[in-house]
This record gives C-alpha cells, structure tokens and sequence, in this order.
C-alpha cells in the first residue's frame, strides 16, 4: 500500500491553483513546478531577469525540501522549463551553485508561454 502526504512549508510560496507545494510517496518528494514568488510576500519578484529568477526559484525549492526534511543534495531529478532557451547560460551558471559537483539528472525544454509570464520554472524529485 502506498503512502502520501502532502507537504507545506512557510519557507516557499502558497501555492495559488488547486494543488500542493510538494507530495511525499513512496520515499520520494515531488515538489510542484516552482516560479519567481517571493514566499514573504507571496508575489512575483520584481522585474527580475533570468538570473534572479532563478535564484528564486531555486530558493523556494530548497525551502519546500527544508520544510520536508530533505535538501537540494537528495534532489534526483529536475525539470525547467524556459521562456527562452536563448537564456539558457545564464540560467545554467545559478542553477550549477546549487546542485554543486553531482547534479540530478535534469530535462530543460523552451515553452511558449509560463504563469504569469515568468521567464522559469522548474520542478523537482527528491528522496525523502
């Protein structure tokens, strides 16, 4: 029989549709698709370009996983979805600082169009 909880951390935004921050089954964590919220404020960073959104985005992943018990290290799998690959570099030189010398297997793909039109978005799936 499987088990699932669902997971809610202060330390990333309110979801703002009908589904959760993360679920916890079967060992491992999947954290929702992740956007430039600021979890204080529970509204898009102002502005930002590519590189501060990532950073935000990878902040409220890292947070979600605290507040599961988990971390960025026991993150196996990622995906991010890009307005414009043409980004691509500069998203890629964030995200390298916080997966460090042995990163999860990862997907990128280019979308038309994200909520609210942000520039990233990226889930992810963690032991835990």
């Amino acid at each position: 029989m499987s088990s699932r909880q669902v997971i809610a951390s202060s330390e990333g935004p309110n979801a703002i549709g009908p589904y959760s921050q993360a679920i916890r089954a079967n060992g491992f964590i999947f954290v929702s698709g992740q956007v430039a919220i600021d979890p204080a404020t529970n509204a898009l960073i102002p502005d930002a370009d590519i590189r501060a959104q990532t950073e935000r985005v990878l902040k409220n992943i890292q947070g979600i996983l605290h507040g599961a018990g988990s971390s960025m290290h026991d993150v196996v799998k990622t995906t991010v979805y890009l307005a414009d690959l043409g980004e691509f570099v500069a998203m890629n030189e964030v995200y390298q600082t916080f997966f460090g010398a042995e990163p999860p297997a990862r997907s990128t793909v280019e979308v038309r169009r994200l909520p609210r039109d942000v520039k990233i978005e990226i889930d992810v799936i963690a032991i835990g």
